[in-house]
């Protein structure tokens, strides 16, 4: 038997995005991806430590209820995980049969582990062995964000300064959706992302919506196959300026239908948007959207 086979696992996981530069790992900064691999790193005593792979690489500020990663572990090294039972476990024992045995154990309490290791703004929920063909980020068949914003006058609650935008004009859901509606389907989103290069702009937006809630909290649900970078808040920032009456509800649009960066276009800030929800497909079918996703995208003529 081979005592380092790997074993693909999923992280469900969540964070306040407020005092991190993002998920990707950068020199000298606080990133959620350096936070997690480093306490994987000591608690699997792993060095390097073991590289993750996300759904969705947030911006600095954006939080997430429902991230989702994969890591990949020699059994050897996942055994570390549990101490108490590695003390007891005979060194003999093969490895293929102590995971069998004990693999669950493993998991529960690598997730204990890291729930003592991480700081408080960044959980995992949850470890699990991965199902065949899954990949965090190129299985995913949506990403579902939700951008919050308060527009009473007075601001908002404290308690939820950090996840919710005050915005100091009234709101006009109505006008808000009439102009999210013609930003609906496949396109090319140039004109709300920043270019990165060899990198596509084509994504499928499936939904954008608002909708007021009770606590007065205006809501902003958008769900597409894929983001570019910071395109979730440039489309919220344009649809800002037509529900407060700025621009003419056709104005985003246009600002589409152009496919290049406008000035008019404002960035709203990070700290309103939050990653809700990655969703996968079932089975074979993990490895069929991996395969479909690599594959660079254009619109059909």
């Amino acid at each position: 038997m081979n005592v380092d086979r790997e074993v693909r696992l999923r992280l469900d996981l969540g964070y306040d995005g407020t005092d991190f530069s993002g998920w990707a790992r950068q020199p000298e900064r606080r990133t959620v991806q350096g936070e997690l691999e480093g306490a994987l790193g000591r608690i699997l005593r792993m060095d390097p430590a073991p590289q993750l792979t996300v759904a969705g690489r947030t911006d600095a500020g954006v939080h997430a209820r429902g991230q989702v990663a994969h890591v990949d572990l020699p059994l050897s090294r996942l055994a570390v995980a549990d101490t108490a039972r590695a003390r007891q476990r005979d060194p003999e024992t093969d490895p293929e049969d102590a995971w069998r045995a004990e693999g669950a154990h493993w998991l529960a309490a690598l997730t204990r582990r890291l729930a003592g290791v991480l700081p408080l703004d960044v959980r995992v929920y949850a470890v699990s062995v991965a199902p065949e063909g899954f990949d965090a980020r190129f299985s995913a068949l949506f990403r579902r964000y939700v951008y919050r914003v308060c527009d009473a006058p007075g601001g908002t609650v404290p308690l939820r300064r950090r996840e919710v935008l005050w915005h100091n004009r009234p709101l006009d859901v109505d006008l808000l959706n009439a102009a999210a509606e013609r930003l609906i389907g496949e396109h090319d989103f140039a004109a709300f992302c920043r270019k990165r290069e060899g990198a596509t702009t084509i994504r499928e937006l499936q939904r954008l919506d608002w909708v007021r809630g009770e606590d007065g909290i205006v809501q902003a649900t958008v769900i597409a196959d894929a983001f570019c970078h910071s395109m979730v808040r440039a489309l919220v920032g344009s649809l800002l300026a037509v529900g407060e009456g700025r621009q003419p509800v056709e104005w985003p649009g246009q600002v589409l239908a152009r496919a290049v960066r406008e000035s008019g276009v404002h960035v709203a800030p990070a700290h309103g948007l939050t990653l809700e929800e990655v969703g996968y497909p079932v089975g074979e079918g993990l490895a069929r959207r991996a395969t479909a996703t690599r594959r660079v995208r254009t619109l059909s003529p």
